[in-house]
């Protein structure tokens, strides 16, 4: 039994995103994904026109006339969200929370999926595997999912990116499009995001907060990694902290861009307090 305020944002959500959805983002989607590839349909007599390379030798042999293949395009495509929700994902200085955000975005991708008739799973983790749902079809499926996102408790408060990878290449067989969903604090998962991308279309949409990306001047402040739970004294008034600060943070960044474009995957940043719908629109059009 979910509470009425899980129902209530779920509801919220659906309707927040239900006219992008109908209007502009079904279309959209459509476009980036366009299936898994071409299906046999049947085989039929050679008709003038035709494609030499398309006709079936074996048919054409016993029946003493030309006969060629036809195929048609494979549209259903299975969708996964690998959802991070660690710690970190609870800051939110401005209207919502980072894994707020995440959870907007599953929706919005979700109901284009299911509009497409397709078929969307999803992954929660943080340092461990935390829960799976099966790809399924239908509305009802894709509530449960944002229900899941927004209102799950997780045990772990670490980030292990890899592992995550590793059970999602072992559990998915057939090609898949996967959005891999966090804030990226974590290291170590290069090689299991490589072996993904090659059986499977891969992209990455970090979310981040604006407090994330500067030391805000208050002082002498005891901070508290909200993964690991460790301590640091800190000056924040100090030019020198700050401008190391953003050092190290555009440091991450160059090596996080530069990760995912050596692997060809896609990659989309996003923050809080921001228009994402614009934002992915846009990204799903340059795919």
């Amino acid at each position: 039994m979910i509470s009425k305020e899980l129902a209530k944002k779920v509801r919220y959500l659906q309707i927040r995103t239900s006219k992008t959805v109908n209007e502009v983002m079904a279309g959209e989607y459509k476009s980036a994904f366009r299936g898994s590839g071409m299906e046999f349909d049947e085989v039929r007599e050679y008709q003038p026109g035709d494609e030499v390379r398309s006709i079936d030798w074996n048919v054409t042999a016993r029946q003493g006339r030309p006969f060629v293949k036809r195929f048609h395009e494979e549209r259903e495509l299975t969708v996964l969200f690998a959802v991070d929700l660690s710690a970190s994902g609870l800051l939110g200085t401005c209207s919502q929370s980072k894994n707020e955000l995440a959870a907007e975005l599953c929706a919005l991708l979700s109901f284009a999926a299911i509009k497409s008739n397709d078929k969307a799973g999803l992954l929660l983790f943080t340092d461990r595997r935390e829960l799976f749902l099966p790809p399924a079809k239908g509305t009802t499926h894709a509530l449960r999912l944002i229900r899941e996102v927004l209102g799950f408790s997780p045990e772990g408060k670490g980030t292990d990116i890899a592992s995550a990878l590793d059970y999602l290449g072992k559990i998915q067989r057939k090609r898949a499009v996967i959005f891999l969903i966090s804030d990226f604090q974590d290291s170590g998962y290069e090689h299991q995001l490589r072996l993904l991308s090659r059986r499977h279309e891969v992209i990455a949409i970090r979310v981040t907060d604006p407090a994330e990306r500067e030391l805000p001047d208050l002082g002498l402040l005891e901070l508290e990694d909200a993964e690991t739970g460790e301590r640091a004294l800190v000056d924040t008034s100090s030019h020198q902290a700050q401008k190391a600060f953003r050092n190290l943070q555009e440091l991450q960044d160059r090596k996080l861009l530069e990760m995912f474009r050596s692997l060809d995957i896609g990659f989309l940043d996003l923050s809080t307090g921001k228009d994402y719908q614009r934002e992915l629109i846009t990204f799903l059009r340059k795919i």
